[in-house]
């Protein structure tokens, strides 16, 4: 009998995909889960030293080249100090990105992650903020910002006002809390990735990249 249930699991497990559609209860659970390991599982990597470079080679490549099948997506700042395919050890295909200057959504962001959750079935999002953010600081300083820059200012500009009076780095705290607002946007989203957050088959967490250490930690 313990064969028996020893095998049911570990077959299971081998069954589990990134591209399985009908995910549902506590399978969903666990594939999303296993997924975000994978990515802190490269990030230490990434950190030690020790990257393994995976999916990166010609084959690779004449793999993917008629589909993808990436298994998160990552909405990150642009900051030429925060590439998402690096800081994660990951390879071609893996990652869907979706990158703006202070890692804001708007309309276009979101239908690109619509499309990466209802066609690509992507189960896990992860909003990527980082320390010393260009646009976080904008928005800090305040003022009148050029061009359209201002539209990053103004987007961060809740952010900074929730954070002010708190105890600790103003920035900082602008930083952690625009995530938190860019989480429950994309989780309030409707009609389709709050219907997904609803039935367990998409999680959408917030994380925080370290410039200094390069570690990714999770945001609670």
């Amino acid at each position: 009998m313990k064969v028996f249930t020893v095998f049911v699991f570990f077959l299971a497990v081998v069954v589990v995909s990134p591209v399985t559609v009908a995910l549902s209860g506590e399978s969903a659970v666990f594939s999303n889960e296993r997924f975000v390991k994978k990515l802190l599982d490269g990030n230490k990597r990434y950190v030690e030293g020790k990257p393994s470079h995976p999916n990166q080679t010609p084959e690779r490549r004449q793999h993917v080249a008629n589909g993808q099948h990436p298994f998160a997506v990552i909405v990150s700042c642009s900051d030429s100090r925060v590439p998402p395919e690096i800081i994660f050890d990951q390879g071609i295909g893996d990652l869907f990105v979706v990158r703006v200057a202070g890692n804001v959504i708007d309309d276009t962001g979101v239908g690109s992650i619509e499309y990466a959750a209802e066609h690509l079935h992507v189960s896990v999002i992860v909003v990527l903020g980082h320390e010393r953010c260009g646009a976080i600081e904008a928005a800090v300083k305040g003022g009148e910002a050029p061009g359209h820059i201002k539209s990053l200012v103004e987007a961060i500009r809740p952010a900074v006002e929730r954070a002010k009076g708190r105890p600790g780095d103003l920035a900082e705290n602008a930083m952690r809390g625009n995530v938190k607002l860019v989480v429950d946007h994309l989780k309030a989203s409707k009609p389709i990735l709050e219907h997904l957050v609803h039935k367990g088959t998409l999680s959408v967490i917030g994380a925080r990249y370290d410039l200094d250490d390069g570690q990714v930690t999770l945001i609670p």
